[in-house]
């Protein structure tokens, strides 16, 4: 395993209400990350006010002119969240499973921060990417209100697949794990304090400490 402590990881928080069970889920995260020597950069992206809108000019997803066009990027908050992944060795989303896919300000922070010269460049649009990011370690963090026999059978986990096989290669195939927590609705306090523990657990897999 390639050591990269030194860089920071990137922990996103995508849940619109304060004390909620991700919120929670990320104070754990950033803590174990801390505890064990790496650098965190937390963004809770509702707290922060992303704003997720891809704009016109932003909608371009190849050629050498979109990257000219993104490296003009106005919004200072985008242009931070852009130069932090740049520099990260690591990436923690923490974010319910709302319909199959992430929350809408998460979708629109992908949007707005994977883009053509920060985590990716594409001569054509029907060519393969080269990633330009070089992040080693993504952790997903889900919490869902569906059973597992459900999501599998009926749904195909579509999660899943946003994050492992449509994302990963515009990350730069980091080392993958994903958490699902389910069925949150139902969990008791003492259930609760086991994924915290599961989601420690994780971090410590992936990303070193004791």
């Amino acid at each position: 395993m390639i050591d990269d402590s030194s860089r920071p990881v990137v922990v996103l928080l995508a849940h619109p209400r304060p004390g909620s069970f991700n919120h929670a889920l990320a104070a754990r995260v950033r803590d174990t990350l801390t505890s064990a020597g790496r650098p965190v950069l937390f963004h809770d992206l509702y707290a922060e006010g992303f704003d997720p809108v891809l704009t016109a000019e932003e909608a371009y997803t190849s050629g050498t002119r979109a990257e000219e066009f993104l490296a003009a990027e106005p919004d200072p908050l985008v242009r931070r969240h852009r130069e932090e992944l740049r520099e990260a060795g690591g990436l923690v989303a923490i974010h319910p499973n709302w319909w199959g896919k992430p929350p809408a300000i998460l979708a629109g922070w992908l949007d707005r921060i994977l883009v053509p010269g920060v985590a990716y460049r594409l001569d054509d649009a029907g060519g393969a990417p080269e990633s330009l990011l070089s992040l080693r370690r993504l952790l997903v963090v889900n919490t869902s209100d569906t059973t597992e026999e459900r999501e599998r059978t009926l749904f195909g986990d579509p999660l899943d697949a946003i994050w492992k096989r449509c994302l990963a290669p515009y990350l730069g195939e980091p080392e993958v794990r994903r958490l699902v927590l389910r069925v949150l609705a139902d969990a008791d306090e003492r259930r609760r304090a086991g994924w915290l523990d599961d989601a420690e657990s994780e971090v410590r897999h992936l990303f070193g400490g004791h």
